[in-house]
């Protein structure tokens, strides 16, 4: 295991990916627009060159697209109406590509990542009603029962699911949005950009600057109020995406409640794995894996990391009261780490 280690307490975690724009060189221009989608997710694009293109208006329509066939927040969206009627015939291709991407992330980690999971995570008290009720065993067996990939079905263009059943895929979604809005961007000939959508990037080429796109993490140890530099990651032509307990939590009882439930036995995951950033082609794979990691905990994500030739992570990770960070093999020569970790 490549591995650096920090010693510091344990915290609440917060990992936030920061973009890190480079200086321009003289007569290079960079292209940059910021917005909302899915609500109140802030996105930022930068393009290098192109000022012939006026692509604000394109990308918000873009998501616009995204958000009426994949937003459950939407009632006449495609996925409110196949979670309605229980049936869809002939899905975009938005939802095709999600919905087999997720269940191949489903088989891949047994079971770890599940769109299915929003009953499980409602009860909890991480759900559109936030009421904080700890669930007894009961009601968690019978809430599993509306819980599994293996209830939905897709054949001959016709998707179906069992009556109770909900997809939500919510855990992946901003990942795909990314994509989409990198793939739209490539189709108009750009070759250099890096598209943000709620901590989740996608990179191209180069940046303004004529180097690779620098990423900051930063370091998941400190208090929410404060940030501090984890490491600088040099990217070129790859995507990442981040997860982790750092801010959706609540403490009762004295017992602290974390909104990754693993959607395997009904409960809060419980491991040494505080945060994941994975790298892969393409960012929503990358966003499912770092949710599916999450809920297997280090090991056998490290184990995942390695058989995959596509992934590459960054894990920290709590060990014996101090703070380790496992970094794969493929990202080691693109990563800095800060001066305290690197000692």
């Amino acid at each position: 295991m490549n591995k650096k280690k920090l010693s510091i307490g344990f915290t609440a975690v917060l990992l936030v990916i920061t973009i890190i724009t480079l200086i321009p060189r003289k007569g290079t221009r960079l292209n940059e627009i910021s917005g909302q989608t899915m609500g109140t997710i802030m996105y930022h694009v930068k393009v290098v060159g192109h000022p012939e293109l006026d692509f604000e208006k394109s990308i918000d329509s873009l998501l616009v697209v995204f958000n009426q066939a994949l937003s459950v927040y939407i009632p006449d969206s495609e996925i409110s109406t196949f979670n309605q009627t229980g049936e869809l015939s002939h899905p975009s291709e938005l939802f095709t590509d999600v919905f087999e991407r997720s269940q191949a992330v489903y088989e891949r980690t047994d079971g770890a990542f599940d769109p299915t999971v929003g009953p499980l995570i409602s009860i909890w008290g991480f759900g559109p009603d936030k009421t904080v009720i700890i669930p007894d065993s009961s009601i968690i067996d019978s809430v599993l029962l509306l819980v599994s990939m293996e209830k939905v079905d897709y054949e001959n263009g016709l998707l179906t699911k069992d009556r109770n059943v909900q997809l939500d895929f919510g855990a992946i979604a901003k990942g795909q949005a990314v994509d989409e809005v990198g793939k739209w961007l490539e189709r108009k000939g750009v070759q250099n950009y890096l598209v943000e959508i709620g901590g989740e990037v996608r990179c191209k080429g180069l940046n303004q600057d004529g180097r690779t796109w620098a990423i900051g993490i930063e370091d998941p140890t400190v208090s929410q109020f404060e940030t501090r530099g984890l490491a600088i990651v040099n990217v070129q032509d790859r995507s990442l995406a981040t997860s982790g307990n750092y801010r959706n939590y609540y403490k009762t009882e004295g017992q602290i409640y974390a909104h990754i439930i693993d959607p395997r036995t009904g409960y809060n995951a419980r491991h040494n794995l505080l945060s994941a950033s994975v790298f892969a082609s393409d960012c929503m794979t990358a966003d499912a894996f770092a949710t599916a990691f999450m809920v297997l905990g280090l090991e056998e994500s490290i184990q995942i990391v390695e058989d995959d030739s596509n992934l590459d992570a960054v894990f920290v990770f709590s060990s014996e009261g101090e703070i380790d960070v496992y970094v794969s093999t493929g990202i080691t020569e693109i990563i800095e780490l800060t001066e305290t970790l690197a000692e």
